[in-house]
């Protein structure tokens, strides 16, 4: 019987690493990068280019999306000042998983999810609630899942160690960058 074709946004390969190899025994996994609010551009490049060696490692398909850092920033305006996971995280959560939606839509993908819910920073509840309203709208299925549980946030940091991953420390925005700065300066 053929696996479910499913589309998983990734940020980082930090992240992602753990969930494609957890996720590839039960579904044809194709992994989006798509993060419009990672700033720096060197920062972006990093994370890209760490994320796309590692698929191409372990055979996993790999498609890059337009980020849009203009759209991103005018959609999250007003929202610089915001704690992480407050309004504009929630906003940025939409921005992802709906590109992700949209592409797995119209490429013919069955499910779509994401890898943020690894990190202990997100909130996967507000992710899995996004998906499964995003899934409704493109009549597709939302794979609802929070990776950090069962240990799972431990075993991506063991294999990111191992891997010899870069890992930022801070979640890639401009303004949690900012606010990680101005804390190291306390």
């Amino acid at each position: 019987m053929p696996k479910e074709k499913l589309l998983l946004h990734i940020c980082c390969a930090t992240c992602s690493a753990f969930t494609l190899q957890k996720l590839q025994k039960d579904f044809d996994v194709t992994a989006y990068y798509y993060n419009p609010n990672i700033y720096p551009a060197d920062e972006y490049q990093q994370r890209f280019k760490e994320s796309k060696e590692f698929c191409e490692q372990h055979n996993i398909p790999f498609t890059e999306e337009n980020p849009d850092q203009d759209r991103w920033f005018l959609l999250t305006q007003g929202h610089e000042n915001d704690e992480e996971k407050g309004d504009r995280c929630t906003i940025c959560y939409k921005i992802r998983l709906e590109k992700t939606a949209q592409y797995a839509k119209e490429h013919g993908y069955d499910i779509f999810g994401t890898d943020l819910s690894i990190s202990p920073h997100k909130d996967a509840k507000r992710l899995n609630k996004i998906g499964r309203e995003l899934a409704q709208v493109y009549g597709l299925k939302f794979l609802v899942a929070d990776f950090k549980k069962n240990d799972g946030y431990k075993q991506a940091m063991e294999l990111s160690k191992q891997q010899g991953f870069y890992r930022q420390d801070y979640c890639g925005c401009l303004f949690s960058m900012k606010r990680r700065k101005s804390n190291d300066q306390v």
